[in-house]
């Protein structure tokens, strides 16, 4: 069996698990780039964590990462991994293998996926790539340095990375349930977020049939017939589900590994070429794709939506209502008028409804003639640079009461987006590239990947 192959970008890893002795509900957290407003639910995780081994010990929660312990904070991060590295604390499994999944949310009961490692050789983020590993939104190259700082002395990884394929045959990750493999973890999440599941995938026969599956929808001519391109375009096997940014990390810090080597060949066997992701069919019907919105913070709402007038011109009118349930109705109302209005839509100027929330109440941006296809798109044409010039800032949210809580807060302002359709995900990044940042999230905060697997990357 080989460990790795290239042709689709695949190695088969060593994946450590906590022993037996370690109480897994404290040991999986979820990702650290969630609940980034909410430093409240943080503290009930470590207040739940206590003393005990966890994950929470090995990432630094994006919520704190303009504190001004970072510092302090990586350097106990790295102690904890050599700390349960040496301790036992964490140990490989009984063979090289992957790991199929199977996640129960407050929202699915049944989301499947295959923890492998990808070939960061084959993945590029930048505008245009043609790599058979692809982002899905924009990469903001200057997010990455403080992630660089916490991965680059890092003795090991812990993933929240999830990464797509599109499967609609259901070849790859479904029929290995079916083979009854042998369960190595199954237990209740923290915080009410759910139950998940882990079987080992480690025998000759499953690697071979993972490999030979993935192989035939990376298959030239398949790809070709599948989305109506050439047989010379370029296959896109794996597109980013989450974790944009930290497998961007990864990759600039093996792009740094290569670039320092006196000979970049003798690093190929480098642990740090690899990252540790868990693969999910984009066909998955426990996959939900949710909107991410966005809460602006110290600015004048009356302001922003001054200027954005401004910025639009006769195109932009704003409308205000008494109630949320107004605001709903009325929308509603309008993007049915916009979808109906064919003639239009044929010619990329279906108008944009943006419905918003501030301390005044509710209501919703109309945009005729939008410069964009989506309507995120659009608002961000506007919104970053007037916000570079006010000194205000954005998070991204996820779920709606949220927005409503945060962005009706003095100061603020929230505003509300629609889902994308994930059928149509990847003939969209074949055709037009990677789509804005946080355009689009794999479920709501709780429902994101929570650590458990880990690997050595040094």
């Amino acid at each position: 069996m080989n460990d790795i192959y290239t042709n689709i970008a695949l190695q088969v890893p060593e994946i450590l698990l906590p022993n037996k002795e370690v109480d897994l509900k404290k040991w999986s957290v979820v990702a650290c780039d969630q609940y980034t407003s909410q430093p409240q639910y943080w503290e009930q995780v470590e207040q739940f964590v206590g003393a005990a081994p966890s994950t929470l010990r090995l990432i630094f929660p994006e919520v704190y990462l303009e504190d001004n312990d970072s510092d302090t904070r990586i350097k106990q991060i790295n102690a904890a991994m050599q700390d349960y590295l040496e301790n036992g604390v964490i140990q490989p499994m009984a063979r090289k293998g992957f790991i199929l999944v199977d996640r129960k949310t407050s929202h699915v009961d049944s989301r499947k996926g295959l923890v492998v490692a990808i070939d960061l050789e084959q993945y590029d983020f930048n505008k245009g790539a043609q790599t058979l590993i692809r982002a899905t939104e924009g990469t903001i190259v200057d997010r990455l340095p403080p992630r660089i700082k916490v991965r680059q002395d890092a003795a090991i990884e812990a993933p929240h990375i999830m990464v797509l394929i599109d499967d609609p045959e259901r070849t790859v990750i479904e029929p290995l349930f079916d083979q009854k493999p042998e369960k190595i973890y199954d237990f209740e999440l923290m915080m009410d977020s759910g139950h998940l599941k882990g079987y080992a995938i480690d025998s000759p026969q499953q690697i071979d049939q993972v490999v030979a599956s993935l192989q035939k929808l990376a298959d030239p001519a398949l790809f070709a017939e599948k989305y109506q391109t050439s047989d010379t375009d370029a296959v896109l096997l794996y597109a980013m589900g989450d974790g944009n940014h930290s497998l961007a990390t990864a990759k600039a810090i093996w792009e740094k590994i290569k670039q320092d080597a006196a000979n970049p060949d003798d690093e190929m066997n480098n642990p740090a070429r690899f990252a540790l992701v868990e693969l999910v069919n984009i066909h998955d019907q426990g996959l939900q794709f949710e909107p991410i919105h966005r809460v602006v913070f110290d600015v004048e709402p009356a302001q922003l939506l001054e200027s954005l007038q401004t910025h639009f011109g006769n195109n932009c009118s704003i409308h205000r209502f008494e109630n949320e349930q107004q605001m709903k109705q009325q929308s509603a109302a309008a993007n049915k008028s916009a979808a109906a209005d064919k003639s239009a839509a044929e010619q990329g100027q279906q108008n944009h409804i943006i419905p918003f929330v501030d301390e005044n109440g509710y209501g919703y941006i109309q945009i005729e003639k939008p410069p964009f296809t989506l309507e995120l798109a659009t608002l961000e044409s506007f919104l970053t640079d007037y916000l570079e010039k006010t000194g205000g800032k954005v998070d991204f949210i996820h779920g709606d009461d949220v927005v409503k809580e945060l962005g009706q807060e003095t100061g603020n302002m929230g505003f509300f987006f629609p889902p994308i359709d994930k059928h149509s995900l990847f003939k969209t990044i074949i055709f037009d590239g990677a789509l804005p940042r946080k355009t689009f999230s794999m479920g709501e905060a709780d429902e994101k990947r929570f650590y458990l697997e880990t690997r050595k990357i040094k």
